[in-house]
C-alpha cells in the first residue's frame, strides 16, 4: 500500500504543477478578454467536456470520473478567472 500511495502522491505533484500552469493561461484570458460576460463560455465548456471524456475513454479510464473532475475544475477556473478580470479593472 506504501508503493501505491507514493505513486498517487508523486502523480498529485505533477497534476498540482500542470494546475498551477493552467491557471497561468486563465490569467492571461482574463488579461485578455474585454468584458467580463466573456469568463464562462458554455460553448468552450462543452467542448473542452467532450475533449476530455474523449480522452478519458481513450485511455481506458472512466470518462463520467474525468468529467466529474473537470467540471469541478472548470467552476474553479471561472471563479479565478472573473477574480482576475476584476483584480485587472481596480487596478
Amino acid at each position: 500500500m506504501a508503493e501505491v500511495r507514493a505513486e498517487i502522491d508523486a502523480l498529485d505533484r505533477a497534476i498540482v504543477a500542470l494546475l498551477a500552469d493552467r491557471l497561468h493561461y486563465i490569467d492571461e484570458a482574463a488579461r485578455i478578454k474585454v468584458s467580463r460576460d466573456q469568463v464562462r463560455d458554455d460553448a468552450r465548456i462543452a467542448d473542452v467536456l467532450g475533449r476530455v471524456t474523449a480522452e478519458a475513454h481513450r485511455l481506458g479510464a472512466d470518462g463520467n470520473v474525468v468529467a466529474a473532475a473537470y467540471r469541478s475544475l472548470i467552476e474553479a477556473s471561472i471563479l479565478h478567472e472573473q477574480e482576475a478580470f476584476d483584480r485587472r479593472l481596480s487596478r
